[in-house]
């Protein structure tokens, strides 16, 4: 009898409980994204100056690769950055590249003809690749991913100013 009744008040309990109003948030009278959008970009260029030096959209090369690149100068260093729209396909040994000429081959880049960033960091989504000091740019007019294994370019964005 008494687990009956503990059952009969826990059941009244989470009733009472399920049915208590919700409370309401009042809306803000201005856009918060707007706000939030407003406060990056003073705040941004507050603390940094960024510069883009190059850009360009991905092609098809072997593996569909879509979105935009940059190379931007920041803090007096220059980057390569792929936007939140980057996406290409897993590969082994996938490498970001700076490419000697405007279209690279799908198959067949030789060690001459580029100079490596770096391993890809993932296949989707923004990510940045420093570019060192070292490196002339303007020697550069392509940005592929290449996978060096099987030596075959995933995608590639010709670069313009």
């Amino acid at each position: 009898m008494q687990g009956k009744l503990l059952v009969l008040g826990l059941t009244a309990l989470a009733i009472v409980g399920c049915t208590q109003p919700v409370a309401t948030q009042q809306q803000p009278t201005e856009n918060p994204i707007s706000q939030d959008v407003q406060s990056v970009q003073t705040t941004e260029t507050a603390t940094e100056s960024v510069t883009v030096i190059k850009s360009g959209s991905f092609v098809k090369g072997e593996h569909t690769t879509k979105g935009n690149v940059r190379i931007i100068t920041k803090n007096s260093k220059n980057f390569l950055e792929l936007d939140q729209d980057f996406n290409t396909s897993n590969g082994p040994d996938v490498l970001v590249i700076l490419y000697r000429k405007v279209k690279p081959p799908i198959y067949g880049i030789t060690e001459k003809e580029y100079v490596s960033l770096g391993h890809l960091k993932k296949t989707s989504g923004s990510q940045s690749y420093e570019i060192s000091h070292k490196i002339k740019i303007a020697d550069f007019p392509t940005v592929a991913v290449w996978c060096r294994q099987f030596n075959a370019t995933f995608g590639y964005a010709a670069l313009t100013q």
